[in-house]
Order: structure tokens, then sequence, then C-alpha cells
């Protein structure tokens, strides 16, 4: 019933910006807490940014000041606009939905910050 789709990951120069897109389905999206994840090669996955329904935020301290997460429920989409990116930004990141305590993903999407 819930379905995933992570879309906007790319090359990026230090400094850069990109928006990543997830697209989300069912009706339970509107009622339900998202927030993007992320993970390098042989690190463990973390959290980046979260949105409650009422749109309240919460932001890793190492993203503060530059990525904003932000959702349009009518069109089941959720966002993650980075800004003044770094190396250590390059990760894998993931959409996550959380319905009535169980975790949801989508399968990824690349973003690698390099010269």
């Amino acid at each position: 019933q819930v379905q995933l789709v992570e879309s906007g990951g790319g090359l990026v120069q230090p400094g850069g910006s990109l928006r990543l897109s997830c697209a989300a389905s069912g009706s339970i999206f509107i009622f339900d807490t998202m927030a993007w994840y992320r993970q390098a090669p042989g690190k463990q996955r973390d959290l980046v940014a979260r949105i409650t329904n009422k749109r309240t935020t919460d932001y890793a301290d190492s993203v503060k000041g530059r990525f904003t997460i932000s959702r349009e429920n009518a069109k089941n989409m959720l966002y993650l606009q980075m800004t003044s990116l770094k190396p250590e930004d390059t990760a894998v990141y993931s959409c996550n939905l959380n319905h009535l305590g169980f975790d949801y993903w989508g399968q990824g999407t690349q973003v690698t910050v390099s010269s």
C-alpha cells in the first residue's frame, strides 16, 4: 500500500545545491511523519531531517542552516533542498515514512559532492 520513490540525486561540486524529491503513495501520507536519512559506505544510516504532518521540522546538527525539508501533502511529495554542499554530505539519501510504528523506505538516491 505504501510506496516511496526518491529522485534528484547526482554529482555536484562543493558549495553547490541539489533538490531531492520523494513521491509517496497512499492517503495515509498526510497523517504521518516523514524523514530523510542518508548512509555512506561503511557507515550507519543517519537521520538528516524530519517533518510532521503539521510541518514541524527537526534537523541533524551537521545540516542545520544548509538543508530544508518540506512537504506538499496534496501531491504526496516530500522534498529536501540542500545548499552549501560538502564532500561529507556524499551518501545515499532515502525517504522514510513511519506508519503505526512501521518504517517504510524508498530505494534511495545517490548524492556525490566532489570537485
